[in-house]
């Protein structure tokens, strides 16, 4: 299983630290990551800390003139396995039901042709609300898998579902799915 990969998109919110603790939850099951960390997840965790834990180049302007000299968004949306969104925020989830394409993330999901795996993470509110859940039904119907949300206590204080799965439990969804 050392020759699978994954792309592992990593959007803005405070689960982000947890996609951290997935990369080093791959690496054990011998399964690669390379990342796309979005502007949002920036705040959260540092390219530096992605990309020592992945031991690749961290990706994260759609505009980067040697990337994209390459094509980067579509090499790197097709260099995969599995493209995994963790944590899936809701702006991601729009965006990506929605066919918007405005940065290297949305882009990269737009060109995909490999299946996707969202872990969903936002306030419960966010989570419950009627857009998120169309989102959700749409994204479903367009073949894209989830995994959470957990139920539990946010970094907001408020209670319910919202939670990101563990990154155990997400890299047993990410086995499972490059294993197919």
């Amino acid at each position: 299983m050392a020759d699978k990969r994954i792309l592992l998109i990593i959007g803005g919110g405070i689960a982000a630290y947890k996609s951290l603790e997935l990369i080093r939850e791959l690496a054990r099951r011998s399964i690669g990551s390379r990342c796309i960390l979005t502007k949002a997840g920036a705040e959260f965790v540092t390219p530096l800390s992605v990309s020592a834990l992945s031991g690749d180049k961290v990706y994260g302007e759609l505009f980067n003139l040697t990337d994209e000299a390459e094509m980067g968004h579509i090499e790197l949306s097709r260099s995969a396995d599995l493209v995994v969104v963790a944590p899936a925020t809701a702006d991601l989830m729009a965006k990506a039901a929605n066919g918007l394409a405005n940065d290297l993330a949305s882009t990269t999901l737009l060109a995909t042709n490999k299946p996707v795996l969202m872990a969903p993470a936002m306030n419960v509110r966010m989570w419950e609300h009627p857009a998120t859940q169309r989102n959700l039904t749409t994204l479903k119907g367009d073949g894209v898998s989830f995994v959470g949300p957990d139920e539990g206590e946010m970094a907001c204080g408020e209670f319910g579902p919202g939670r990101m799965a563990e990154p155990a439990v997400i890299a047993e969804a990410i086995e499972a799915a490059v294993n197919g």
